[in-house]
């Protein structure tokens, strides 16, 4: 008989050690590990590796190291004649080894301990991934047919879509002329300008393929600005502005390079995080607050505001963070804020009576019945508004198909980044939404392939540390990006190789660990809470910006209100 080979007697303890270890590790299943998709040639991250493929690895590094022709392999195959004793001594080897790797274990807990952690931060990574697909686009077959007129109109759409370009974003420039945190972040239309808003109560637009402010006018406002959006076909003459004071602002810009005025629309009693356009509308668009209300906002009307809706989980007011209209079905918006649901209305049929007016909500199916306080900082529908994405605080970034009946669980699950210090936004990159976007608490920006939930490219995107918006250029290859530093980042895809990912697993495993370790504390949500109240407290306390452009507030809505808190059980959303 022929068996497997059995150590010799006076084997080493190494060796017995090391032995006993990959036994161990068949038994108890896959291992996972870093591995790499080769068939364009693109890194793709982890992937499980099951027990067939290590056997059979481990097997052809065996083949490698010993000669099959040489009898020097002798001592892994033995010839017996009694099989009884052979059971026997195989017993009394495993015994030993195991006495000893259990001693070596008593002497080295801690590294037993970060062994096993490594191997569960090794298969969360792993977790949830499918494989890249291959590239959908070419560039030099590409660039031959454009050159020959074929499909010209489509060149510039599918480049914005290629993942190689995506992996070849580099910076490109700064904006500055902010002295505060830019908060937001939005081209026009065409392309050809950009707007931002500070915590410096200003709002800048920019010429920002030559680097250029072409105009620059106070807000209005009397805190911290959190949104400013040019409104579609108003010839870029129309700014719609929303902030930490509550108020939703409309300024008028004129040809001139000059703000005629700003007015109040509509007044929330809380902090107005995001608006919502209506993609062919001119003179109407959503807001939502953290008093839990929407409004509908039409600039046609001598009272511009409407109240739409008030969000409640069953009798419970429901603070807003962010707001969002499905570009296919204009009458659907989606909003997100102090719980775990997306919820979605249509305009045309809300009835408070029925369902608190809901369509259908959406949450992944785990964070349910978590008892964590888990909210959605940012949404957002792709291109087509069959999807919509949803930004987690301290969470992940899930995807969902807003077709779907009422109570769907995600798609898919993006990981990686941290979302806890400020309000994160989130975004799709792509024409067709090919990629998922998102900032980090680590300062670095995320893109992930929507498909496959793999990063594609990961940079350093904040001095500040954290990396708040994301804007892509409407029609071209790039974004523009801002967070805790005063200045606006550009982004284009030049880079001459594409990324190689270093230091990528590092980051991601600790922000896994910090967000562990974040969860454990109980009170760290007070603390949290109570250190962005002193921040603000002090912040409040800078004198006044003074000359503001307009002070008429003709247009207030019935229901404004000068307060900026929600009463006493408010609570600041946690912002830049």
């Amino acid at each position: 008989k022929i068996t497997r080979g059995l150590p010799p007697a006076g084997g080493s303890e190494d060796n017995e050690g090391g032995k006993e270890e990959r036994k161990e590790l068949n038994v108890s299943g896959s291992k996972e590990g870093p591995t790499e998709s080769s068939k364009d040639g693109e890194t793709s991250g982890d992937r499980p590796v099951s027990d067939v493929e290590g056997e059979a690895e481990a097997n052809r590094e065996g083949e490698e190291e010993e000669d099959t022709d040489s009898m020097d392999g002798s001592g892994l195959y033995s010839l017996t004649e009694d099989p009884e004793r052979d059971v026997e001594e195989e017993r009394r080897e495993r015994t030993k080894s195991g006495e000893k790797r259990a001693a070596r274990k008593r002497n080295r807990p801690d590294e037993d301990d970060d062994e096993d952690n490594n191997e569960a931060m090794e298969a969360w990574l792993g977790a949830e991934l499918r494989d890249l697909r291959g590239p959908v686009w070419r560039a030099v077959p590409s660039l031959l047919s454009r050159e020959i007129g074929r499909d010209s109109h489509q060149f510039a759409r599918r480049v914005c879509g290629a993942r190689g370009l995506v992996q070849r974003l580099e910076l490109q420039g700064r904006l500055e002329r902010h002295t505060g945190c830019v908060n937001t972040l939005h081209f026009n239309p065409t392309g050809t300008r950009l707007a931002s808003g500070s915590d410096d109560l200003r709002v800048v637009i920019w010429d920002w393929a030559i680097r250029h402010a072409v105009l620059e006018f106070d807000s209005g406002h009397k805190s911290n600005v959190f949104q400013a959006k040019f409104l579609p076909h108003s010839g870029d003459s129309t700014l719609a502005m929303c902030a930490r004071d509550g108020q939703i602002r409309v300024a008028e810009l004129s040809a001139t390079q000059c703000c005629k005025n700003t007015k109040r629309v509509a007044q929330h009693k809380g902090a107005a995080h995001k608006l919502a356009l209506e993609p062919d509308s001119p003179c109407s668009f959503l807001s939502a607050g953290e008093d839990a209300v929407v409004f509908g906002i039409d600039l046609r009307l001598d009272r511009p505001a409407n109240k739409l809706v008030v969000v409640k989980e069953g009798d419970k007011k429901v603070g807003l963070y962010t707001i969002y209209v499905n570009p296919a079905k204009t009458h659907h918006f989606a909003v997100g804020g102090r719980d775990q649901y997306v919820r979605i209305y249509d305009q045309r049929k809300i009835n408070e009576n029925d369902n608190n007016g809901v369509l259908k909500k959406f949450c992944p199916s785990h964070l349910v019945s978590s008892e964590s306080k888990t909210n959605i900082t940012c949404l957002v529908y792709s291109h087509d508004g069959t999807e919509l994405l949803a930004s987690y605080n301290d969470e992940d970034i899930y995807l969902f198909d807003s077709n779907h009946s009422d109570g769907a669980d995600y798609l898919r699950r993006y990981k990686g980044h941290r979302n806890n210090a400020t309000v994160k936004g989130v975004n799709f990159y792509g024409p067709c939404s090919e990629f998922v976007v998102s900032g980090s608490d680590c300062g670095h920006i995320y893109l992930w392939d929507k498909y496959s939930a793999r990063i594609v490219q990961f940079m350093e995107g904040d001095r500040g540390g954290v990396v708040n918006c994301l804007e892509p250029h409407p029609h071209l290859p790039g974004m523009a990006t801002s967070g805790l530093d005063y200045d606006i980042k550009l982004w284009a895809p030049t880079a001459e190789n594409p990324t190689g990912l270093k230091g990528l697993k590092e980051v991601m495993k600790k922000n896994k660990r910090e967000r562990d370790e974040d969860s454990m504390r109980h009170g760290d949500q007070y603390d949290t809470q109570l250190l962005w109240f002193l921040m603000r407290h002090m912040r409040n306390r800078r004198p006044q910006r003074g000359g503001e452009q307009d002070t008429d507030e003709s247009w207030s809505s019935p229901d404004s209100s000068d307060e900026d808190d929600g009463g006493p059980d408010h609570v600041q959303c946690m912002s830049s």
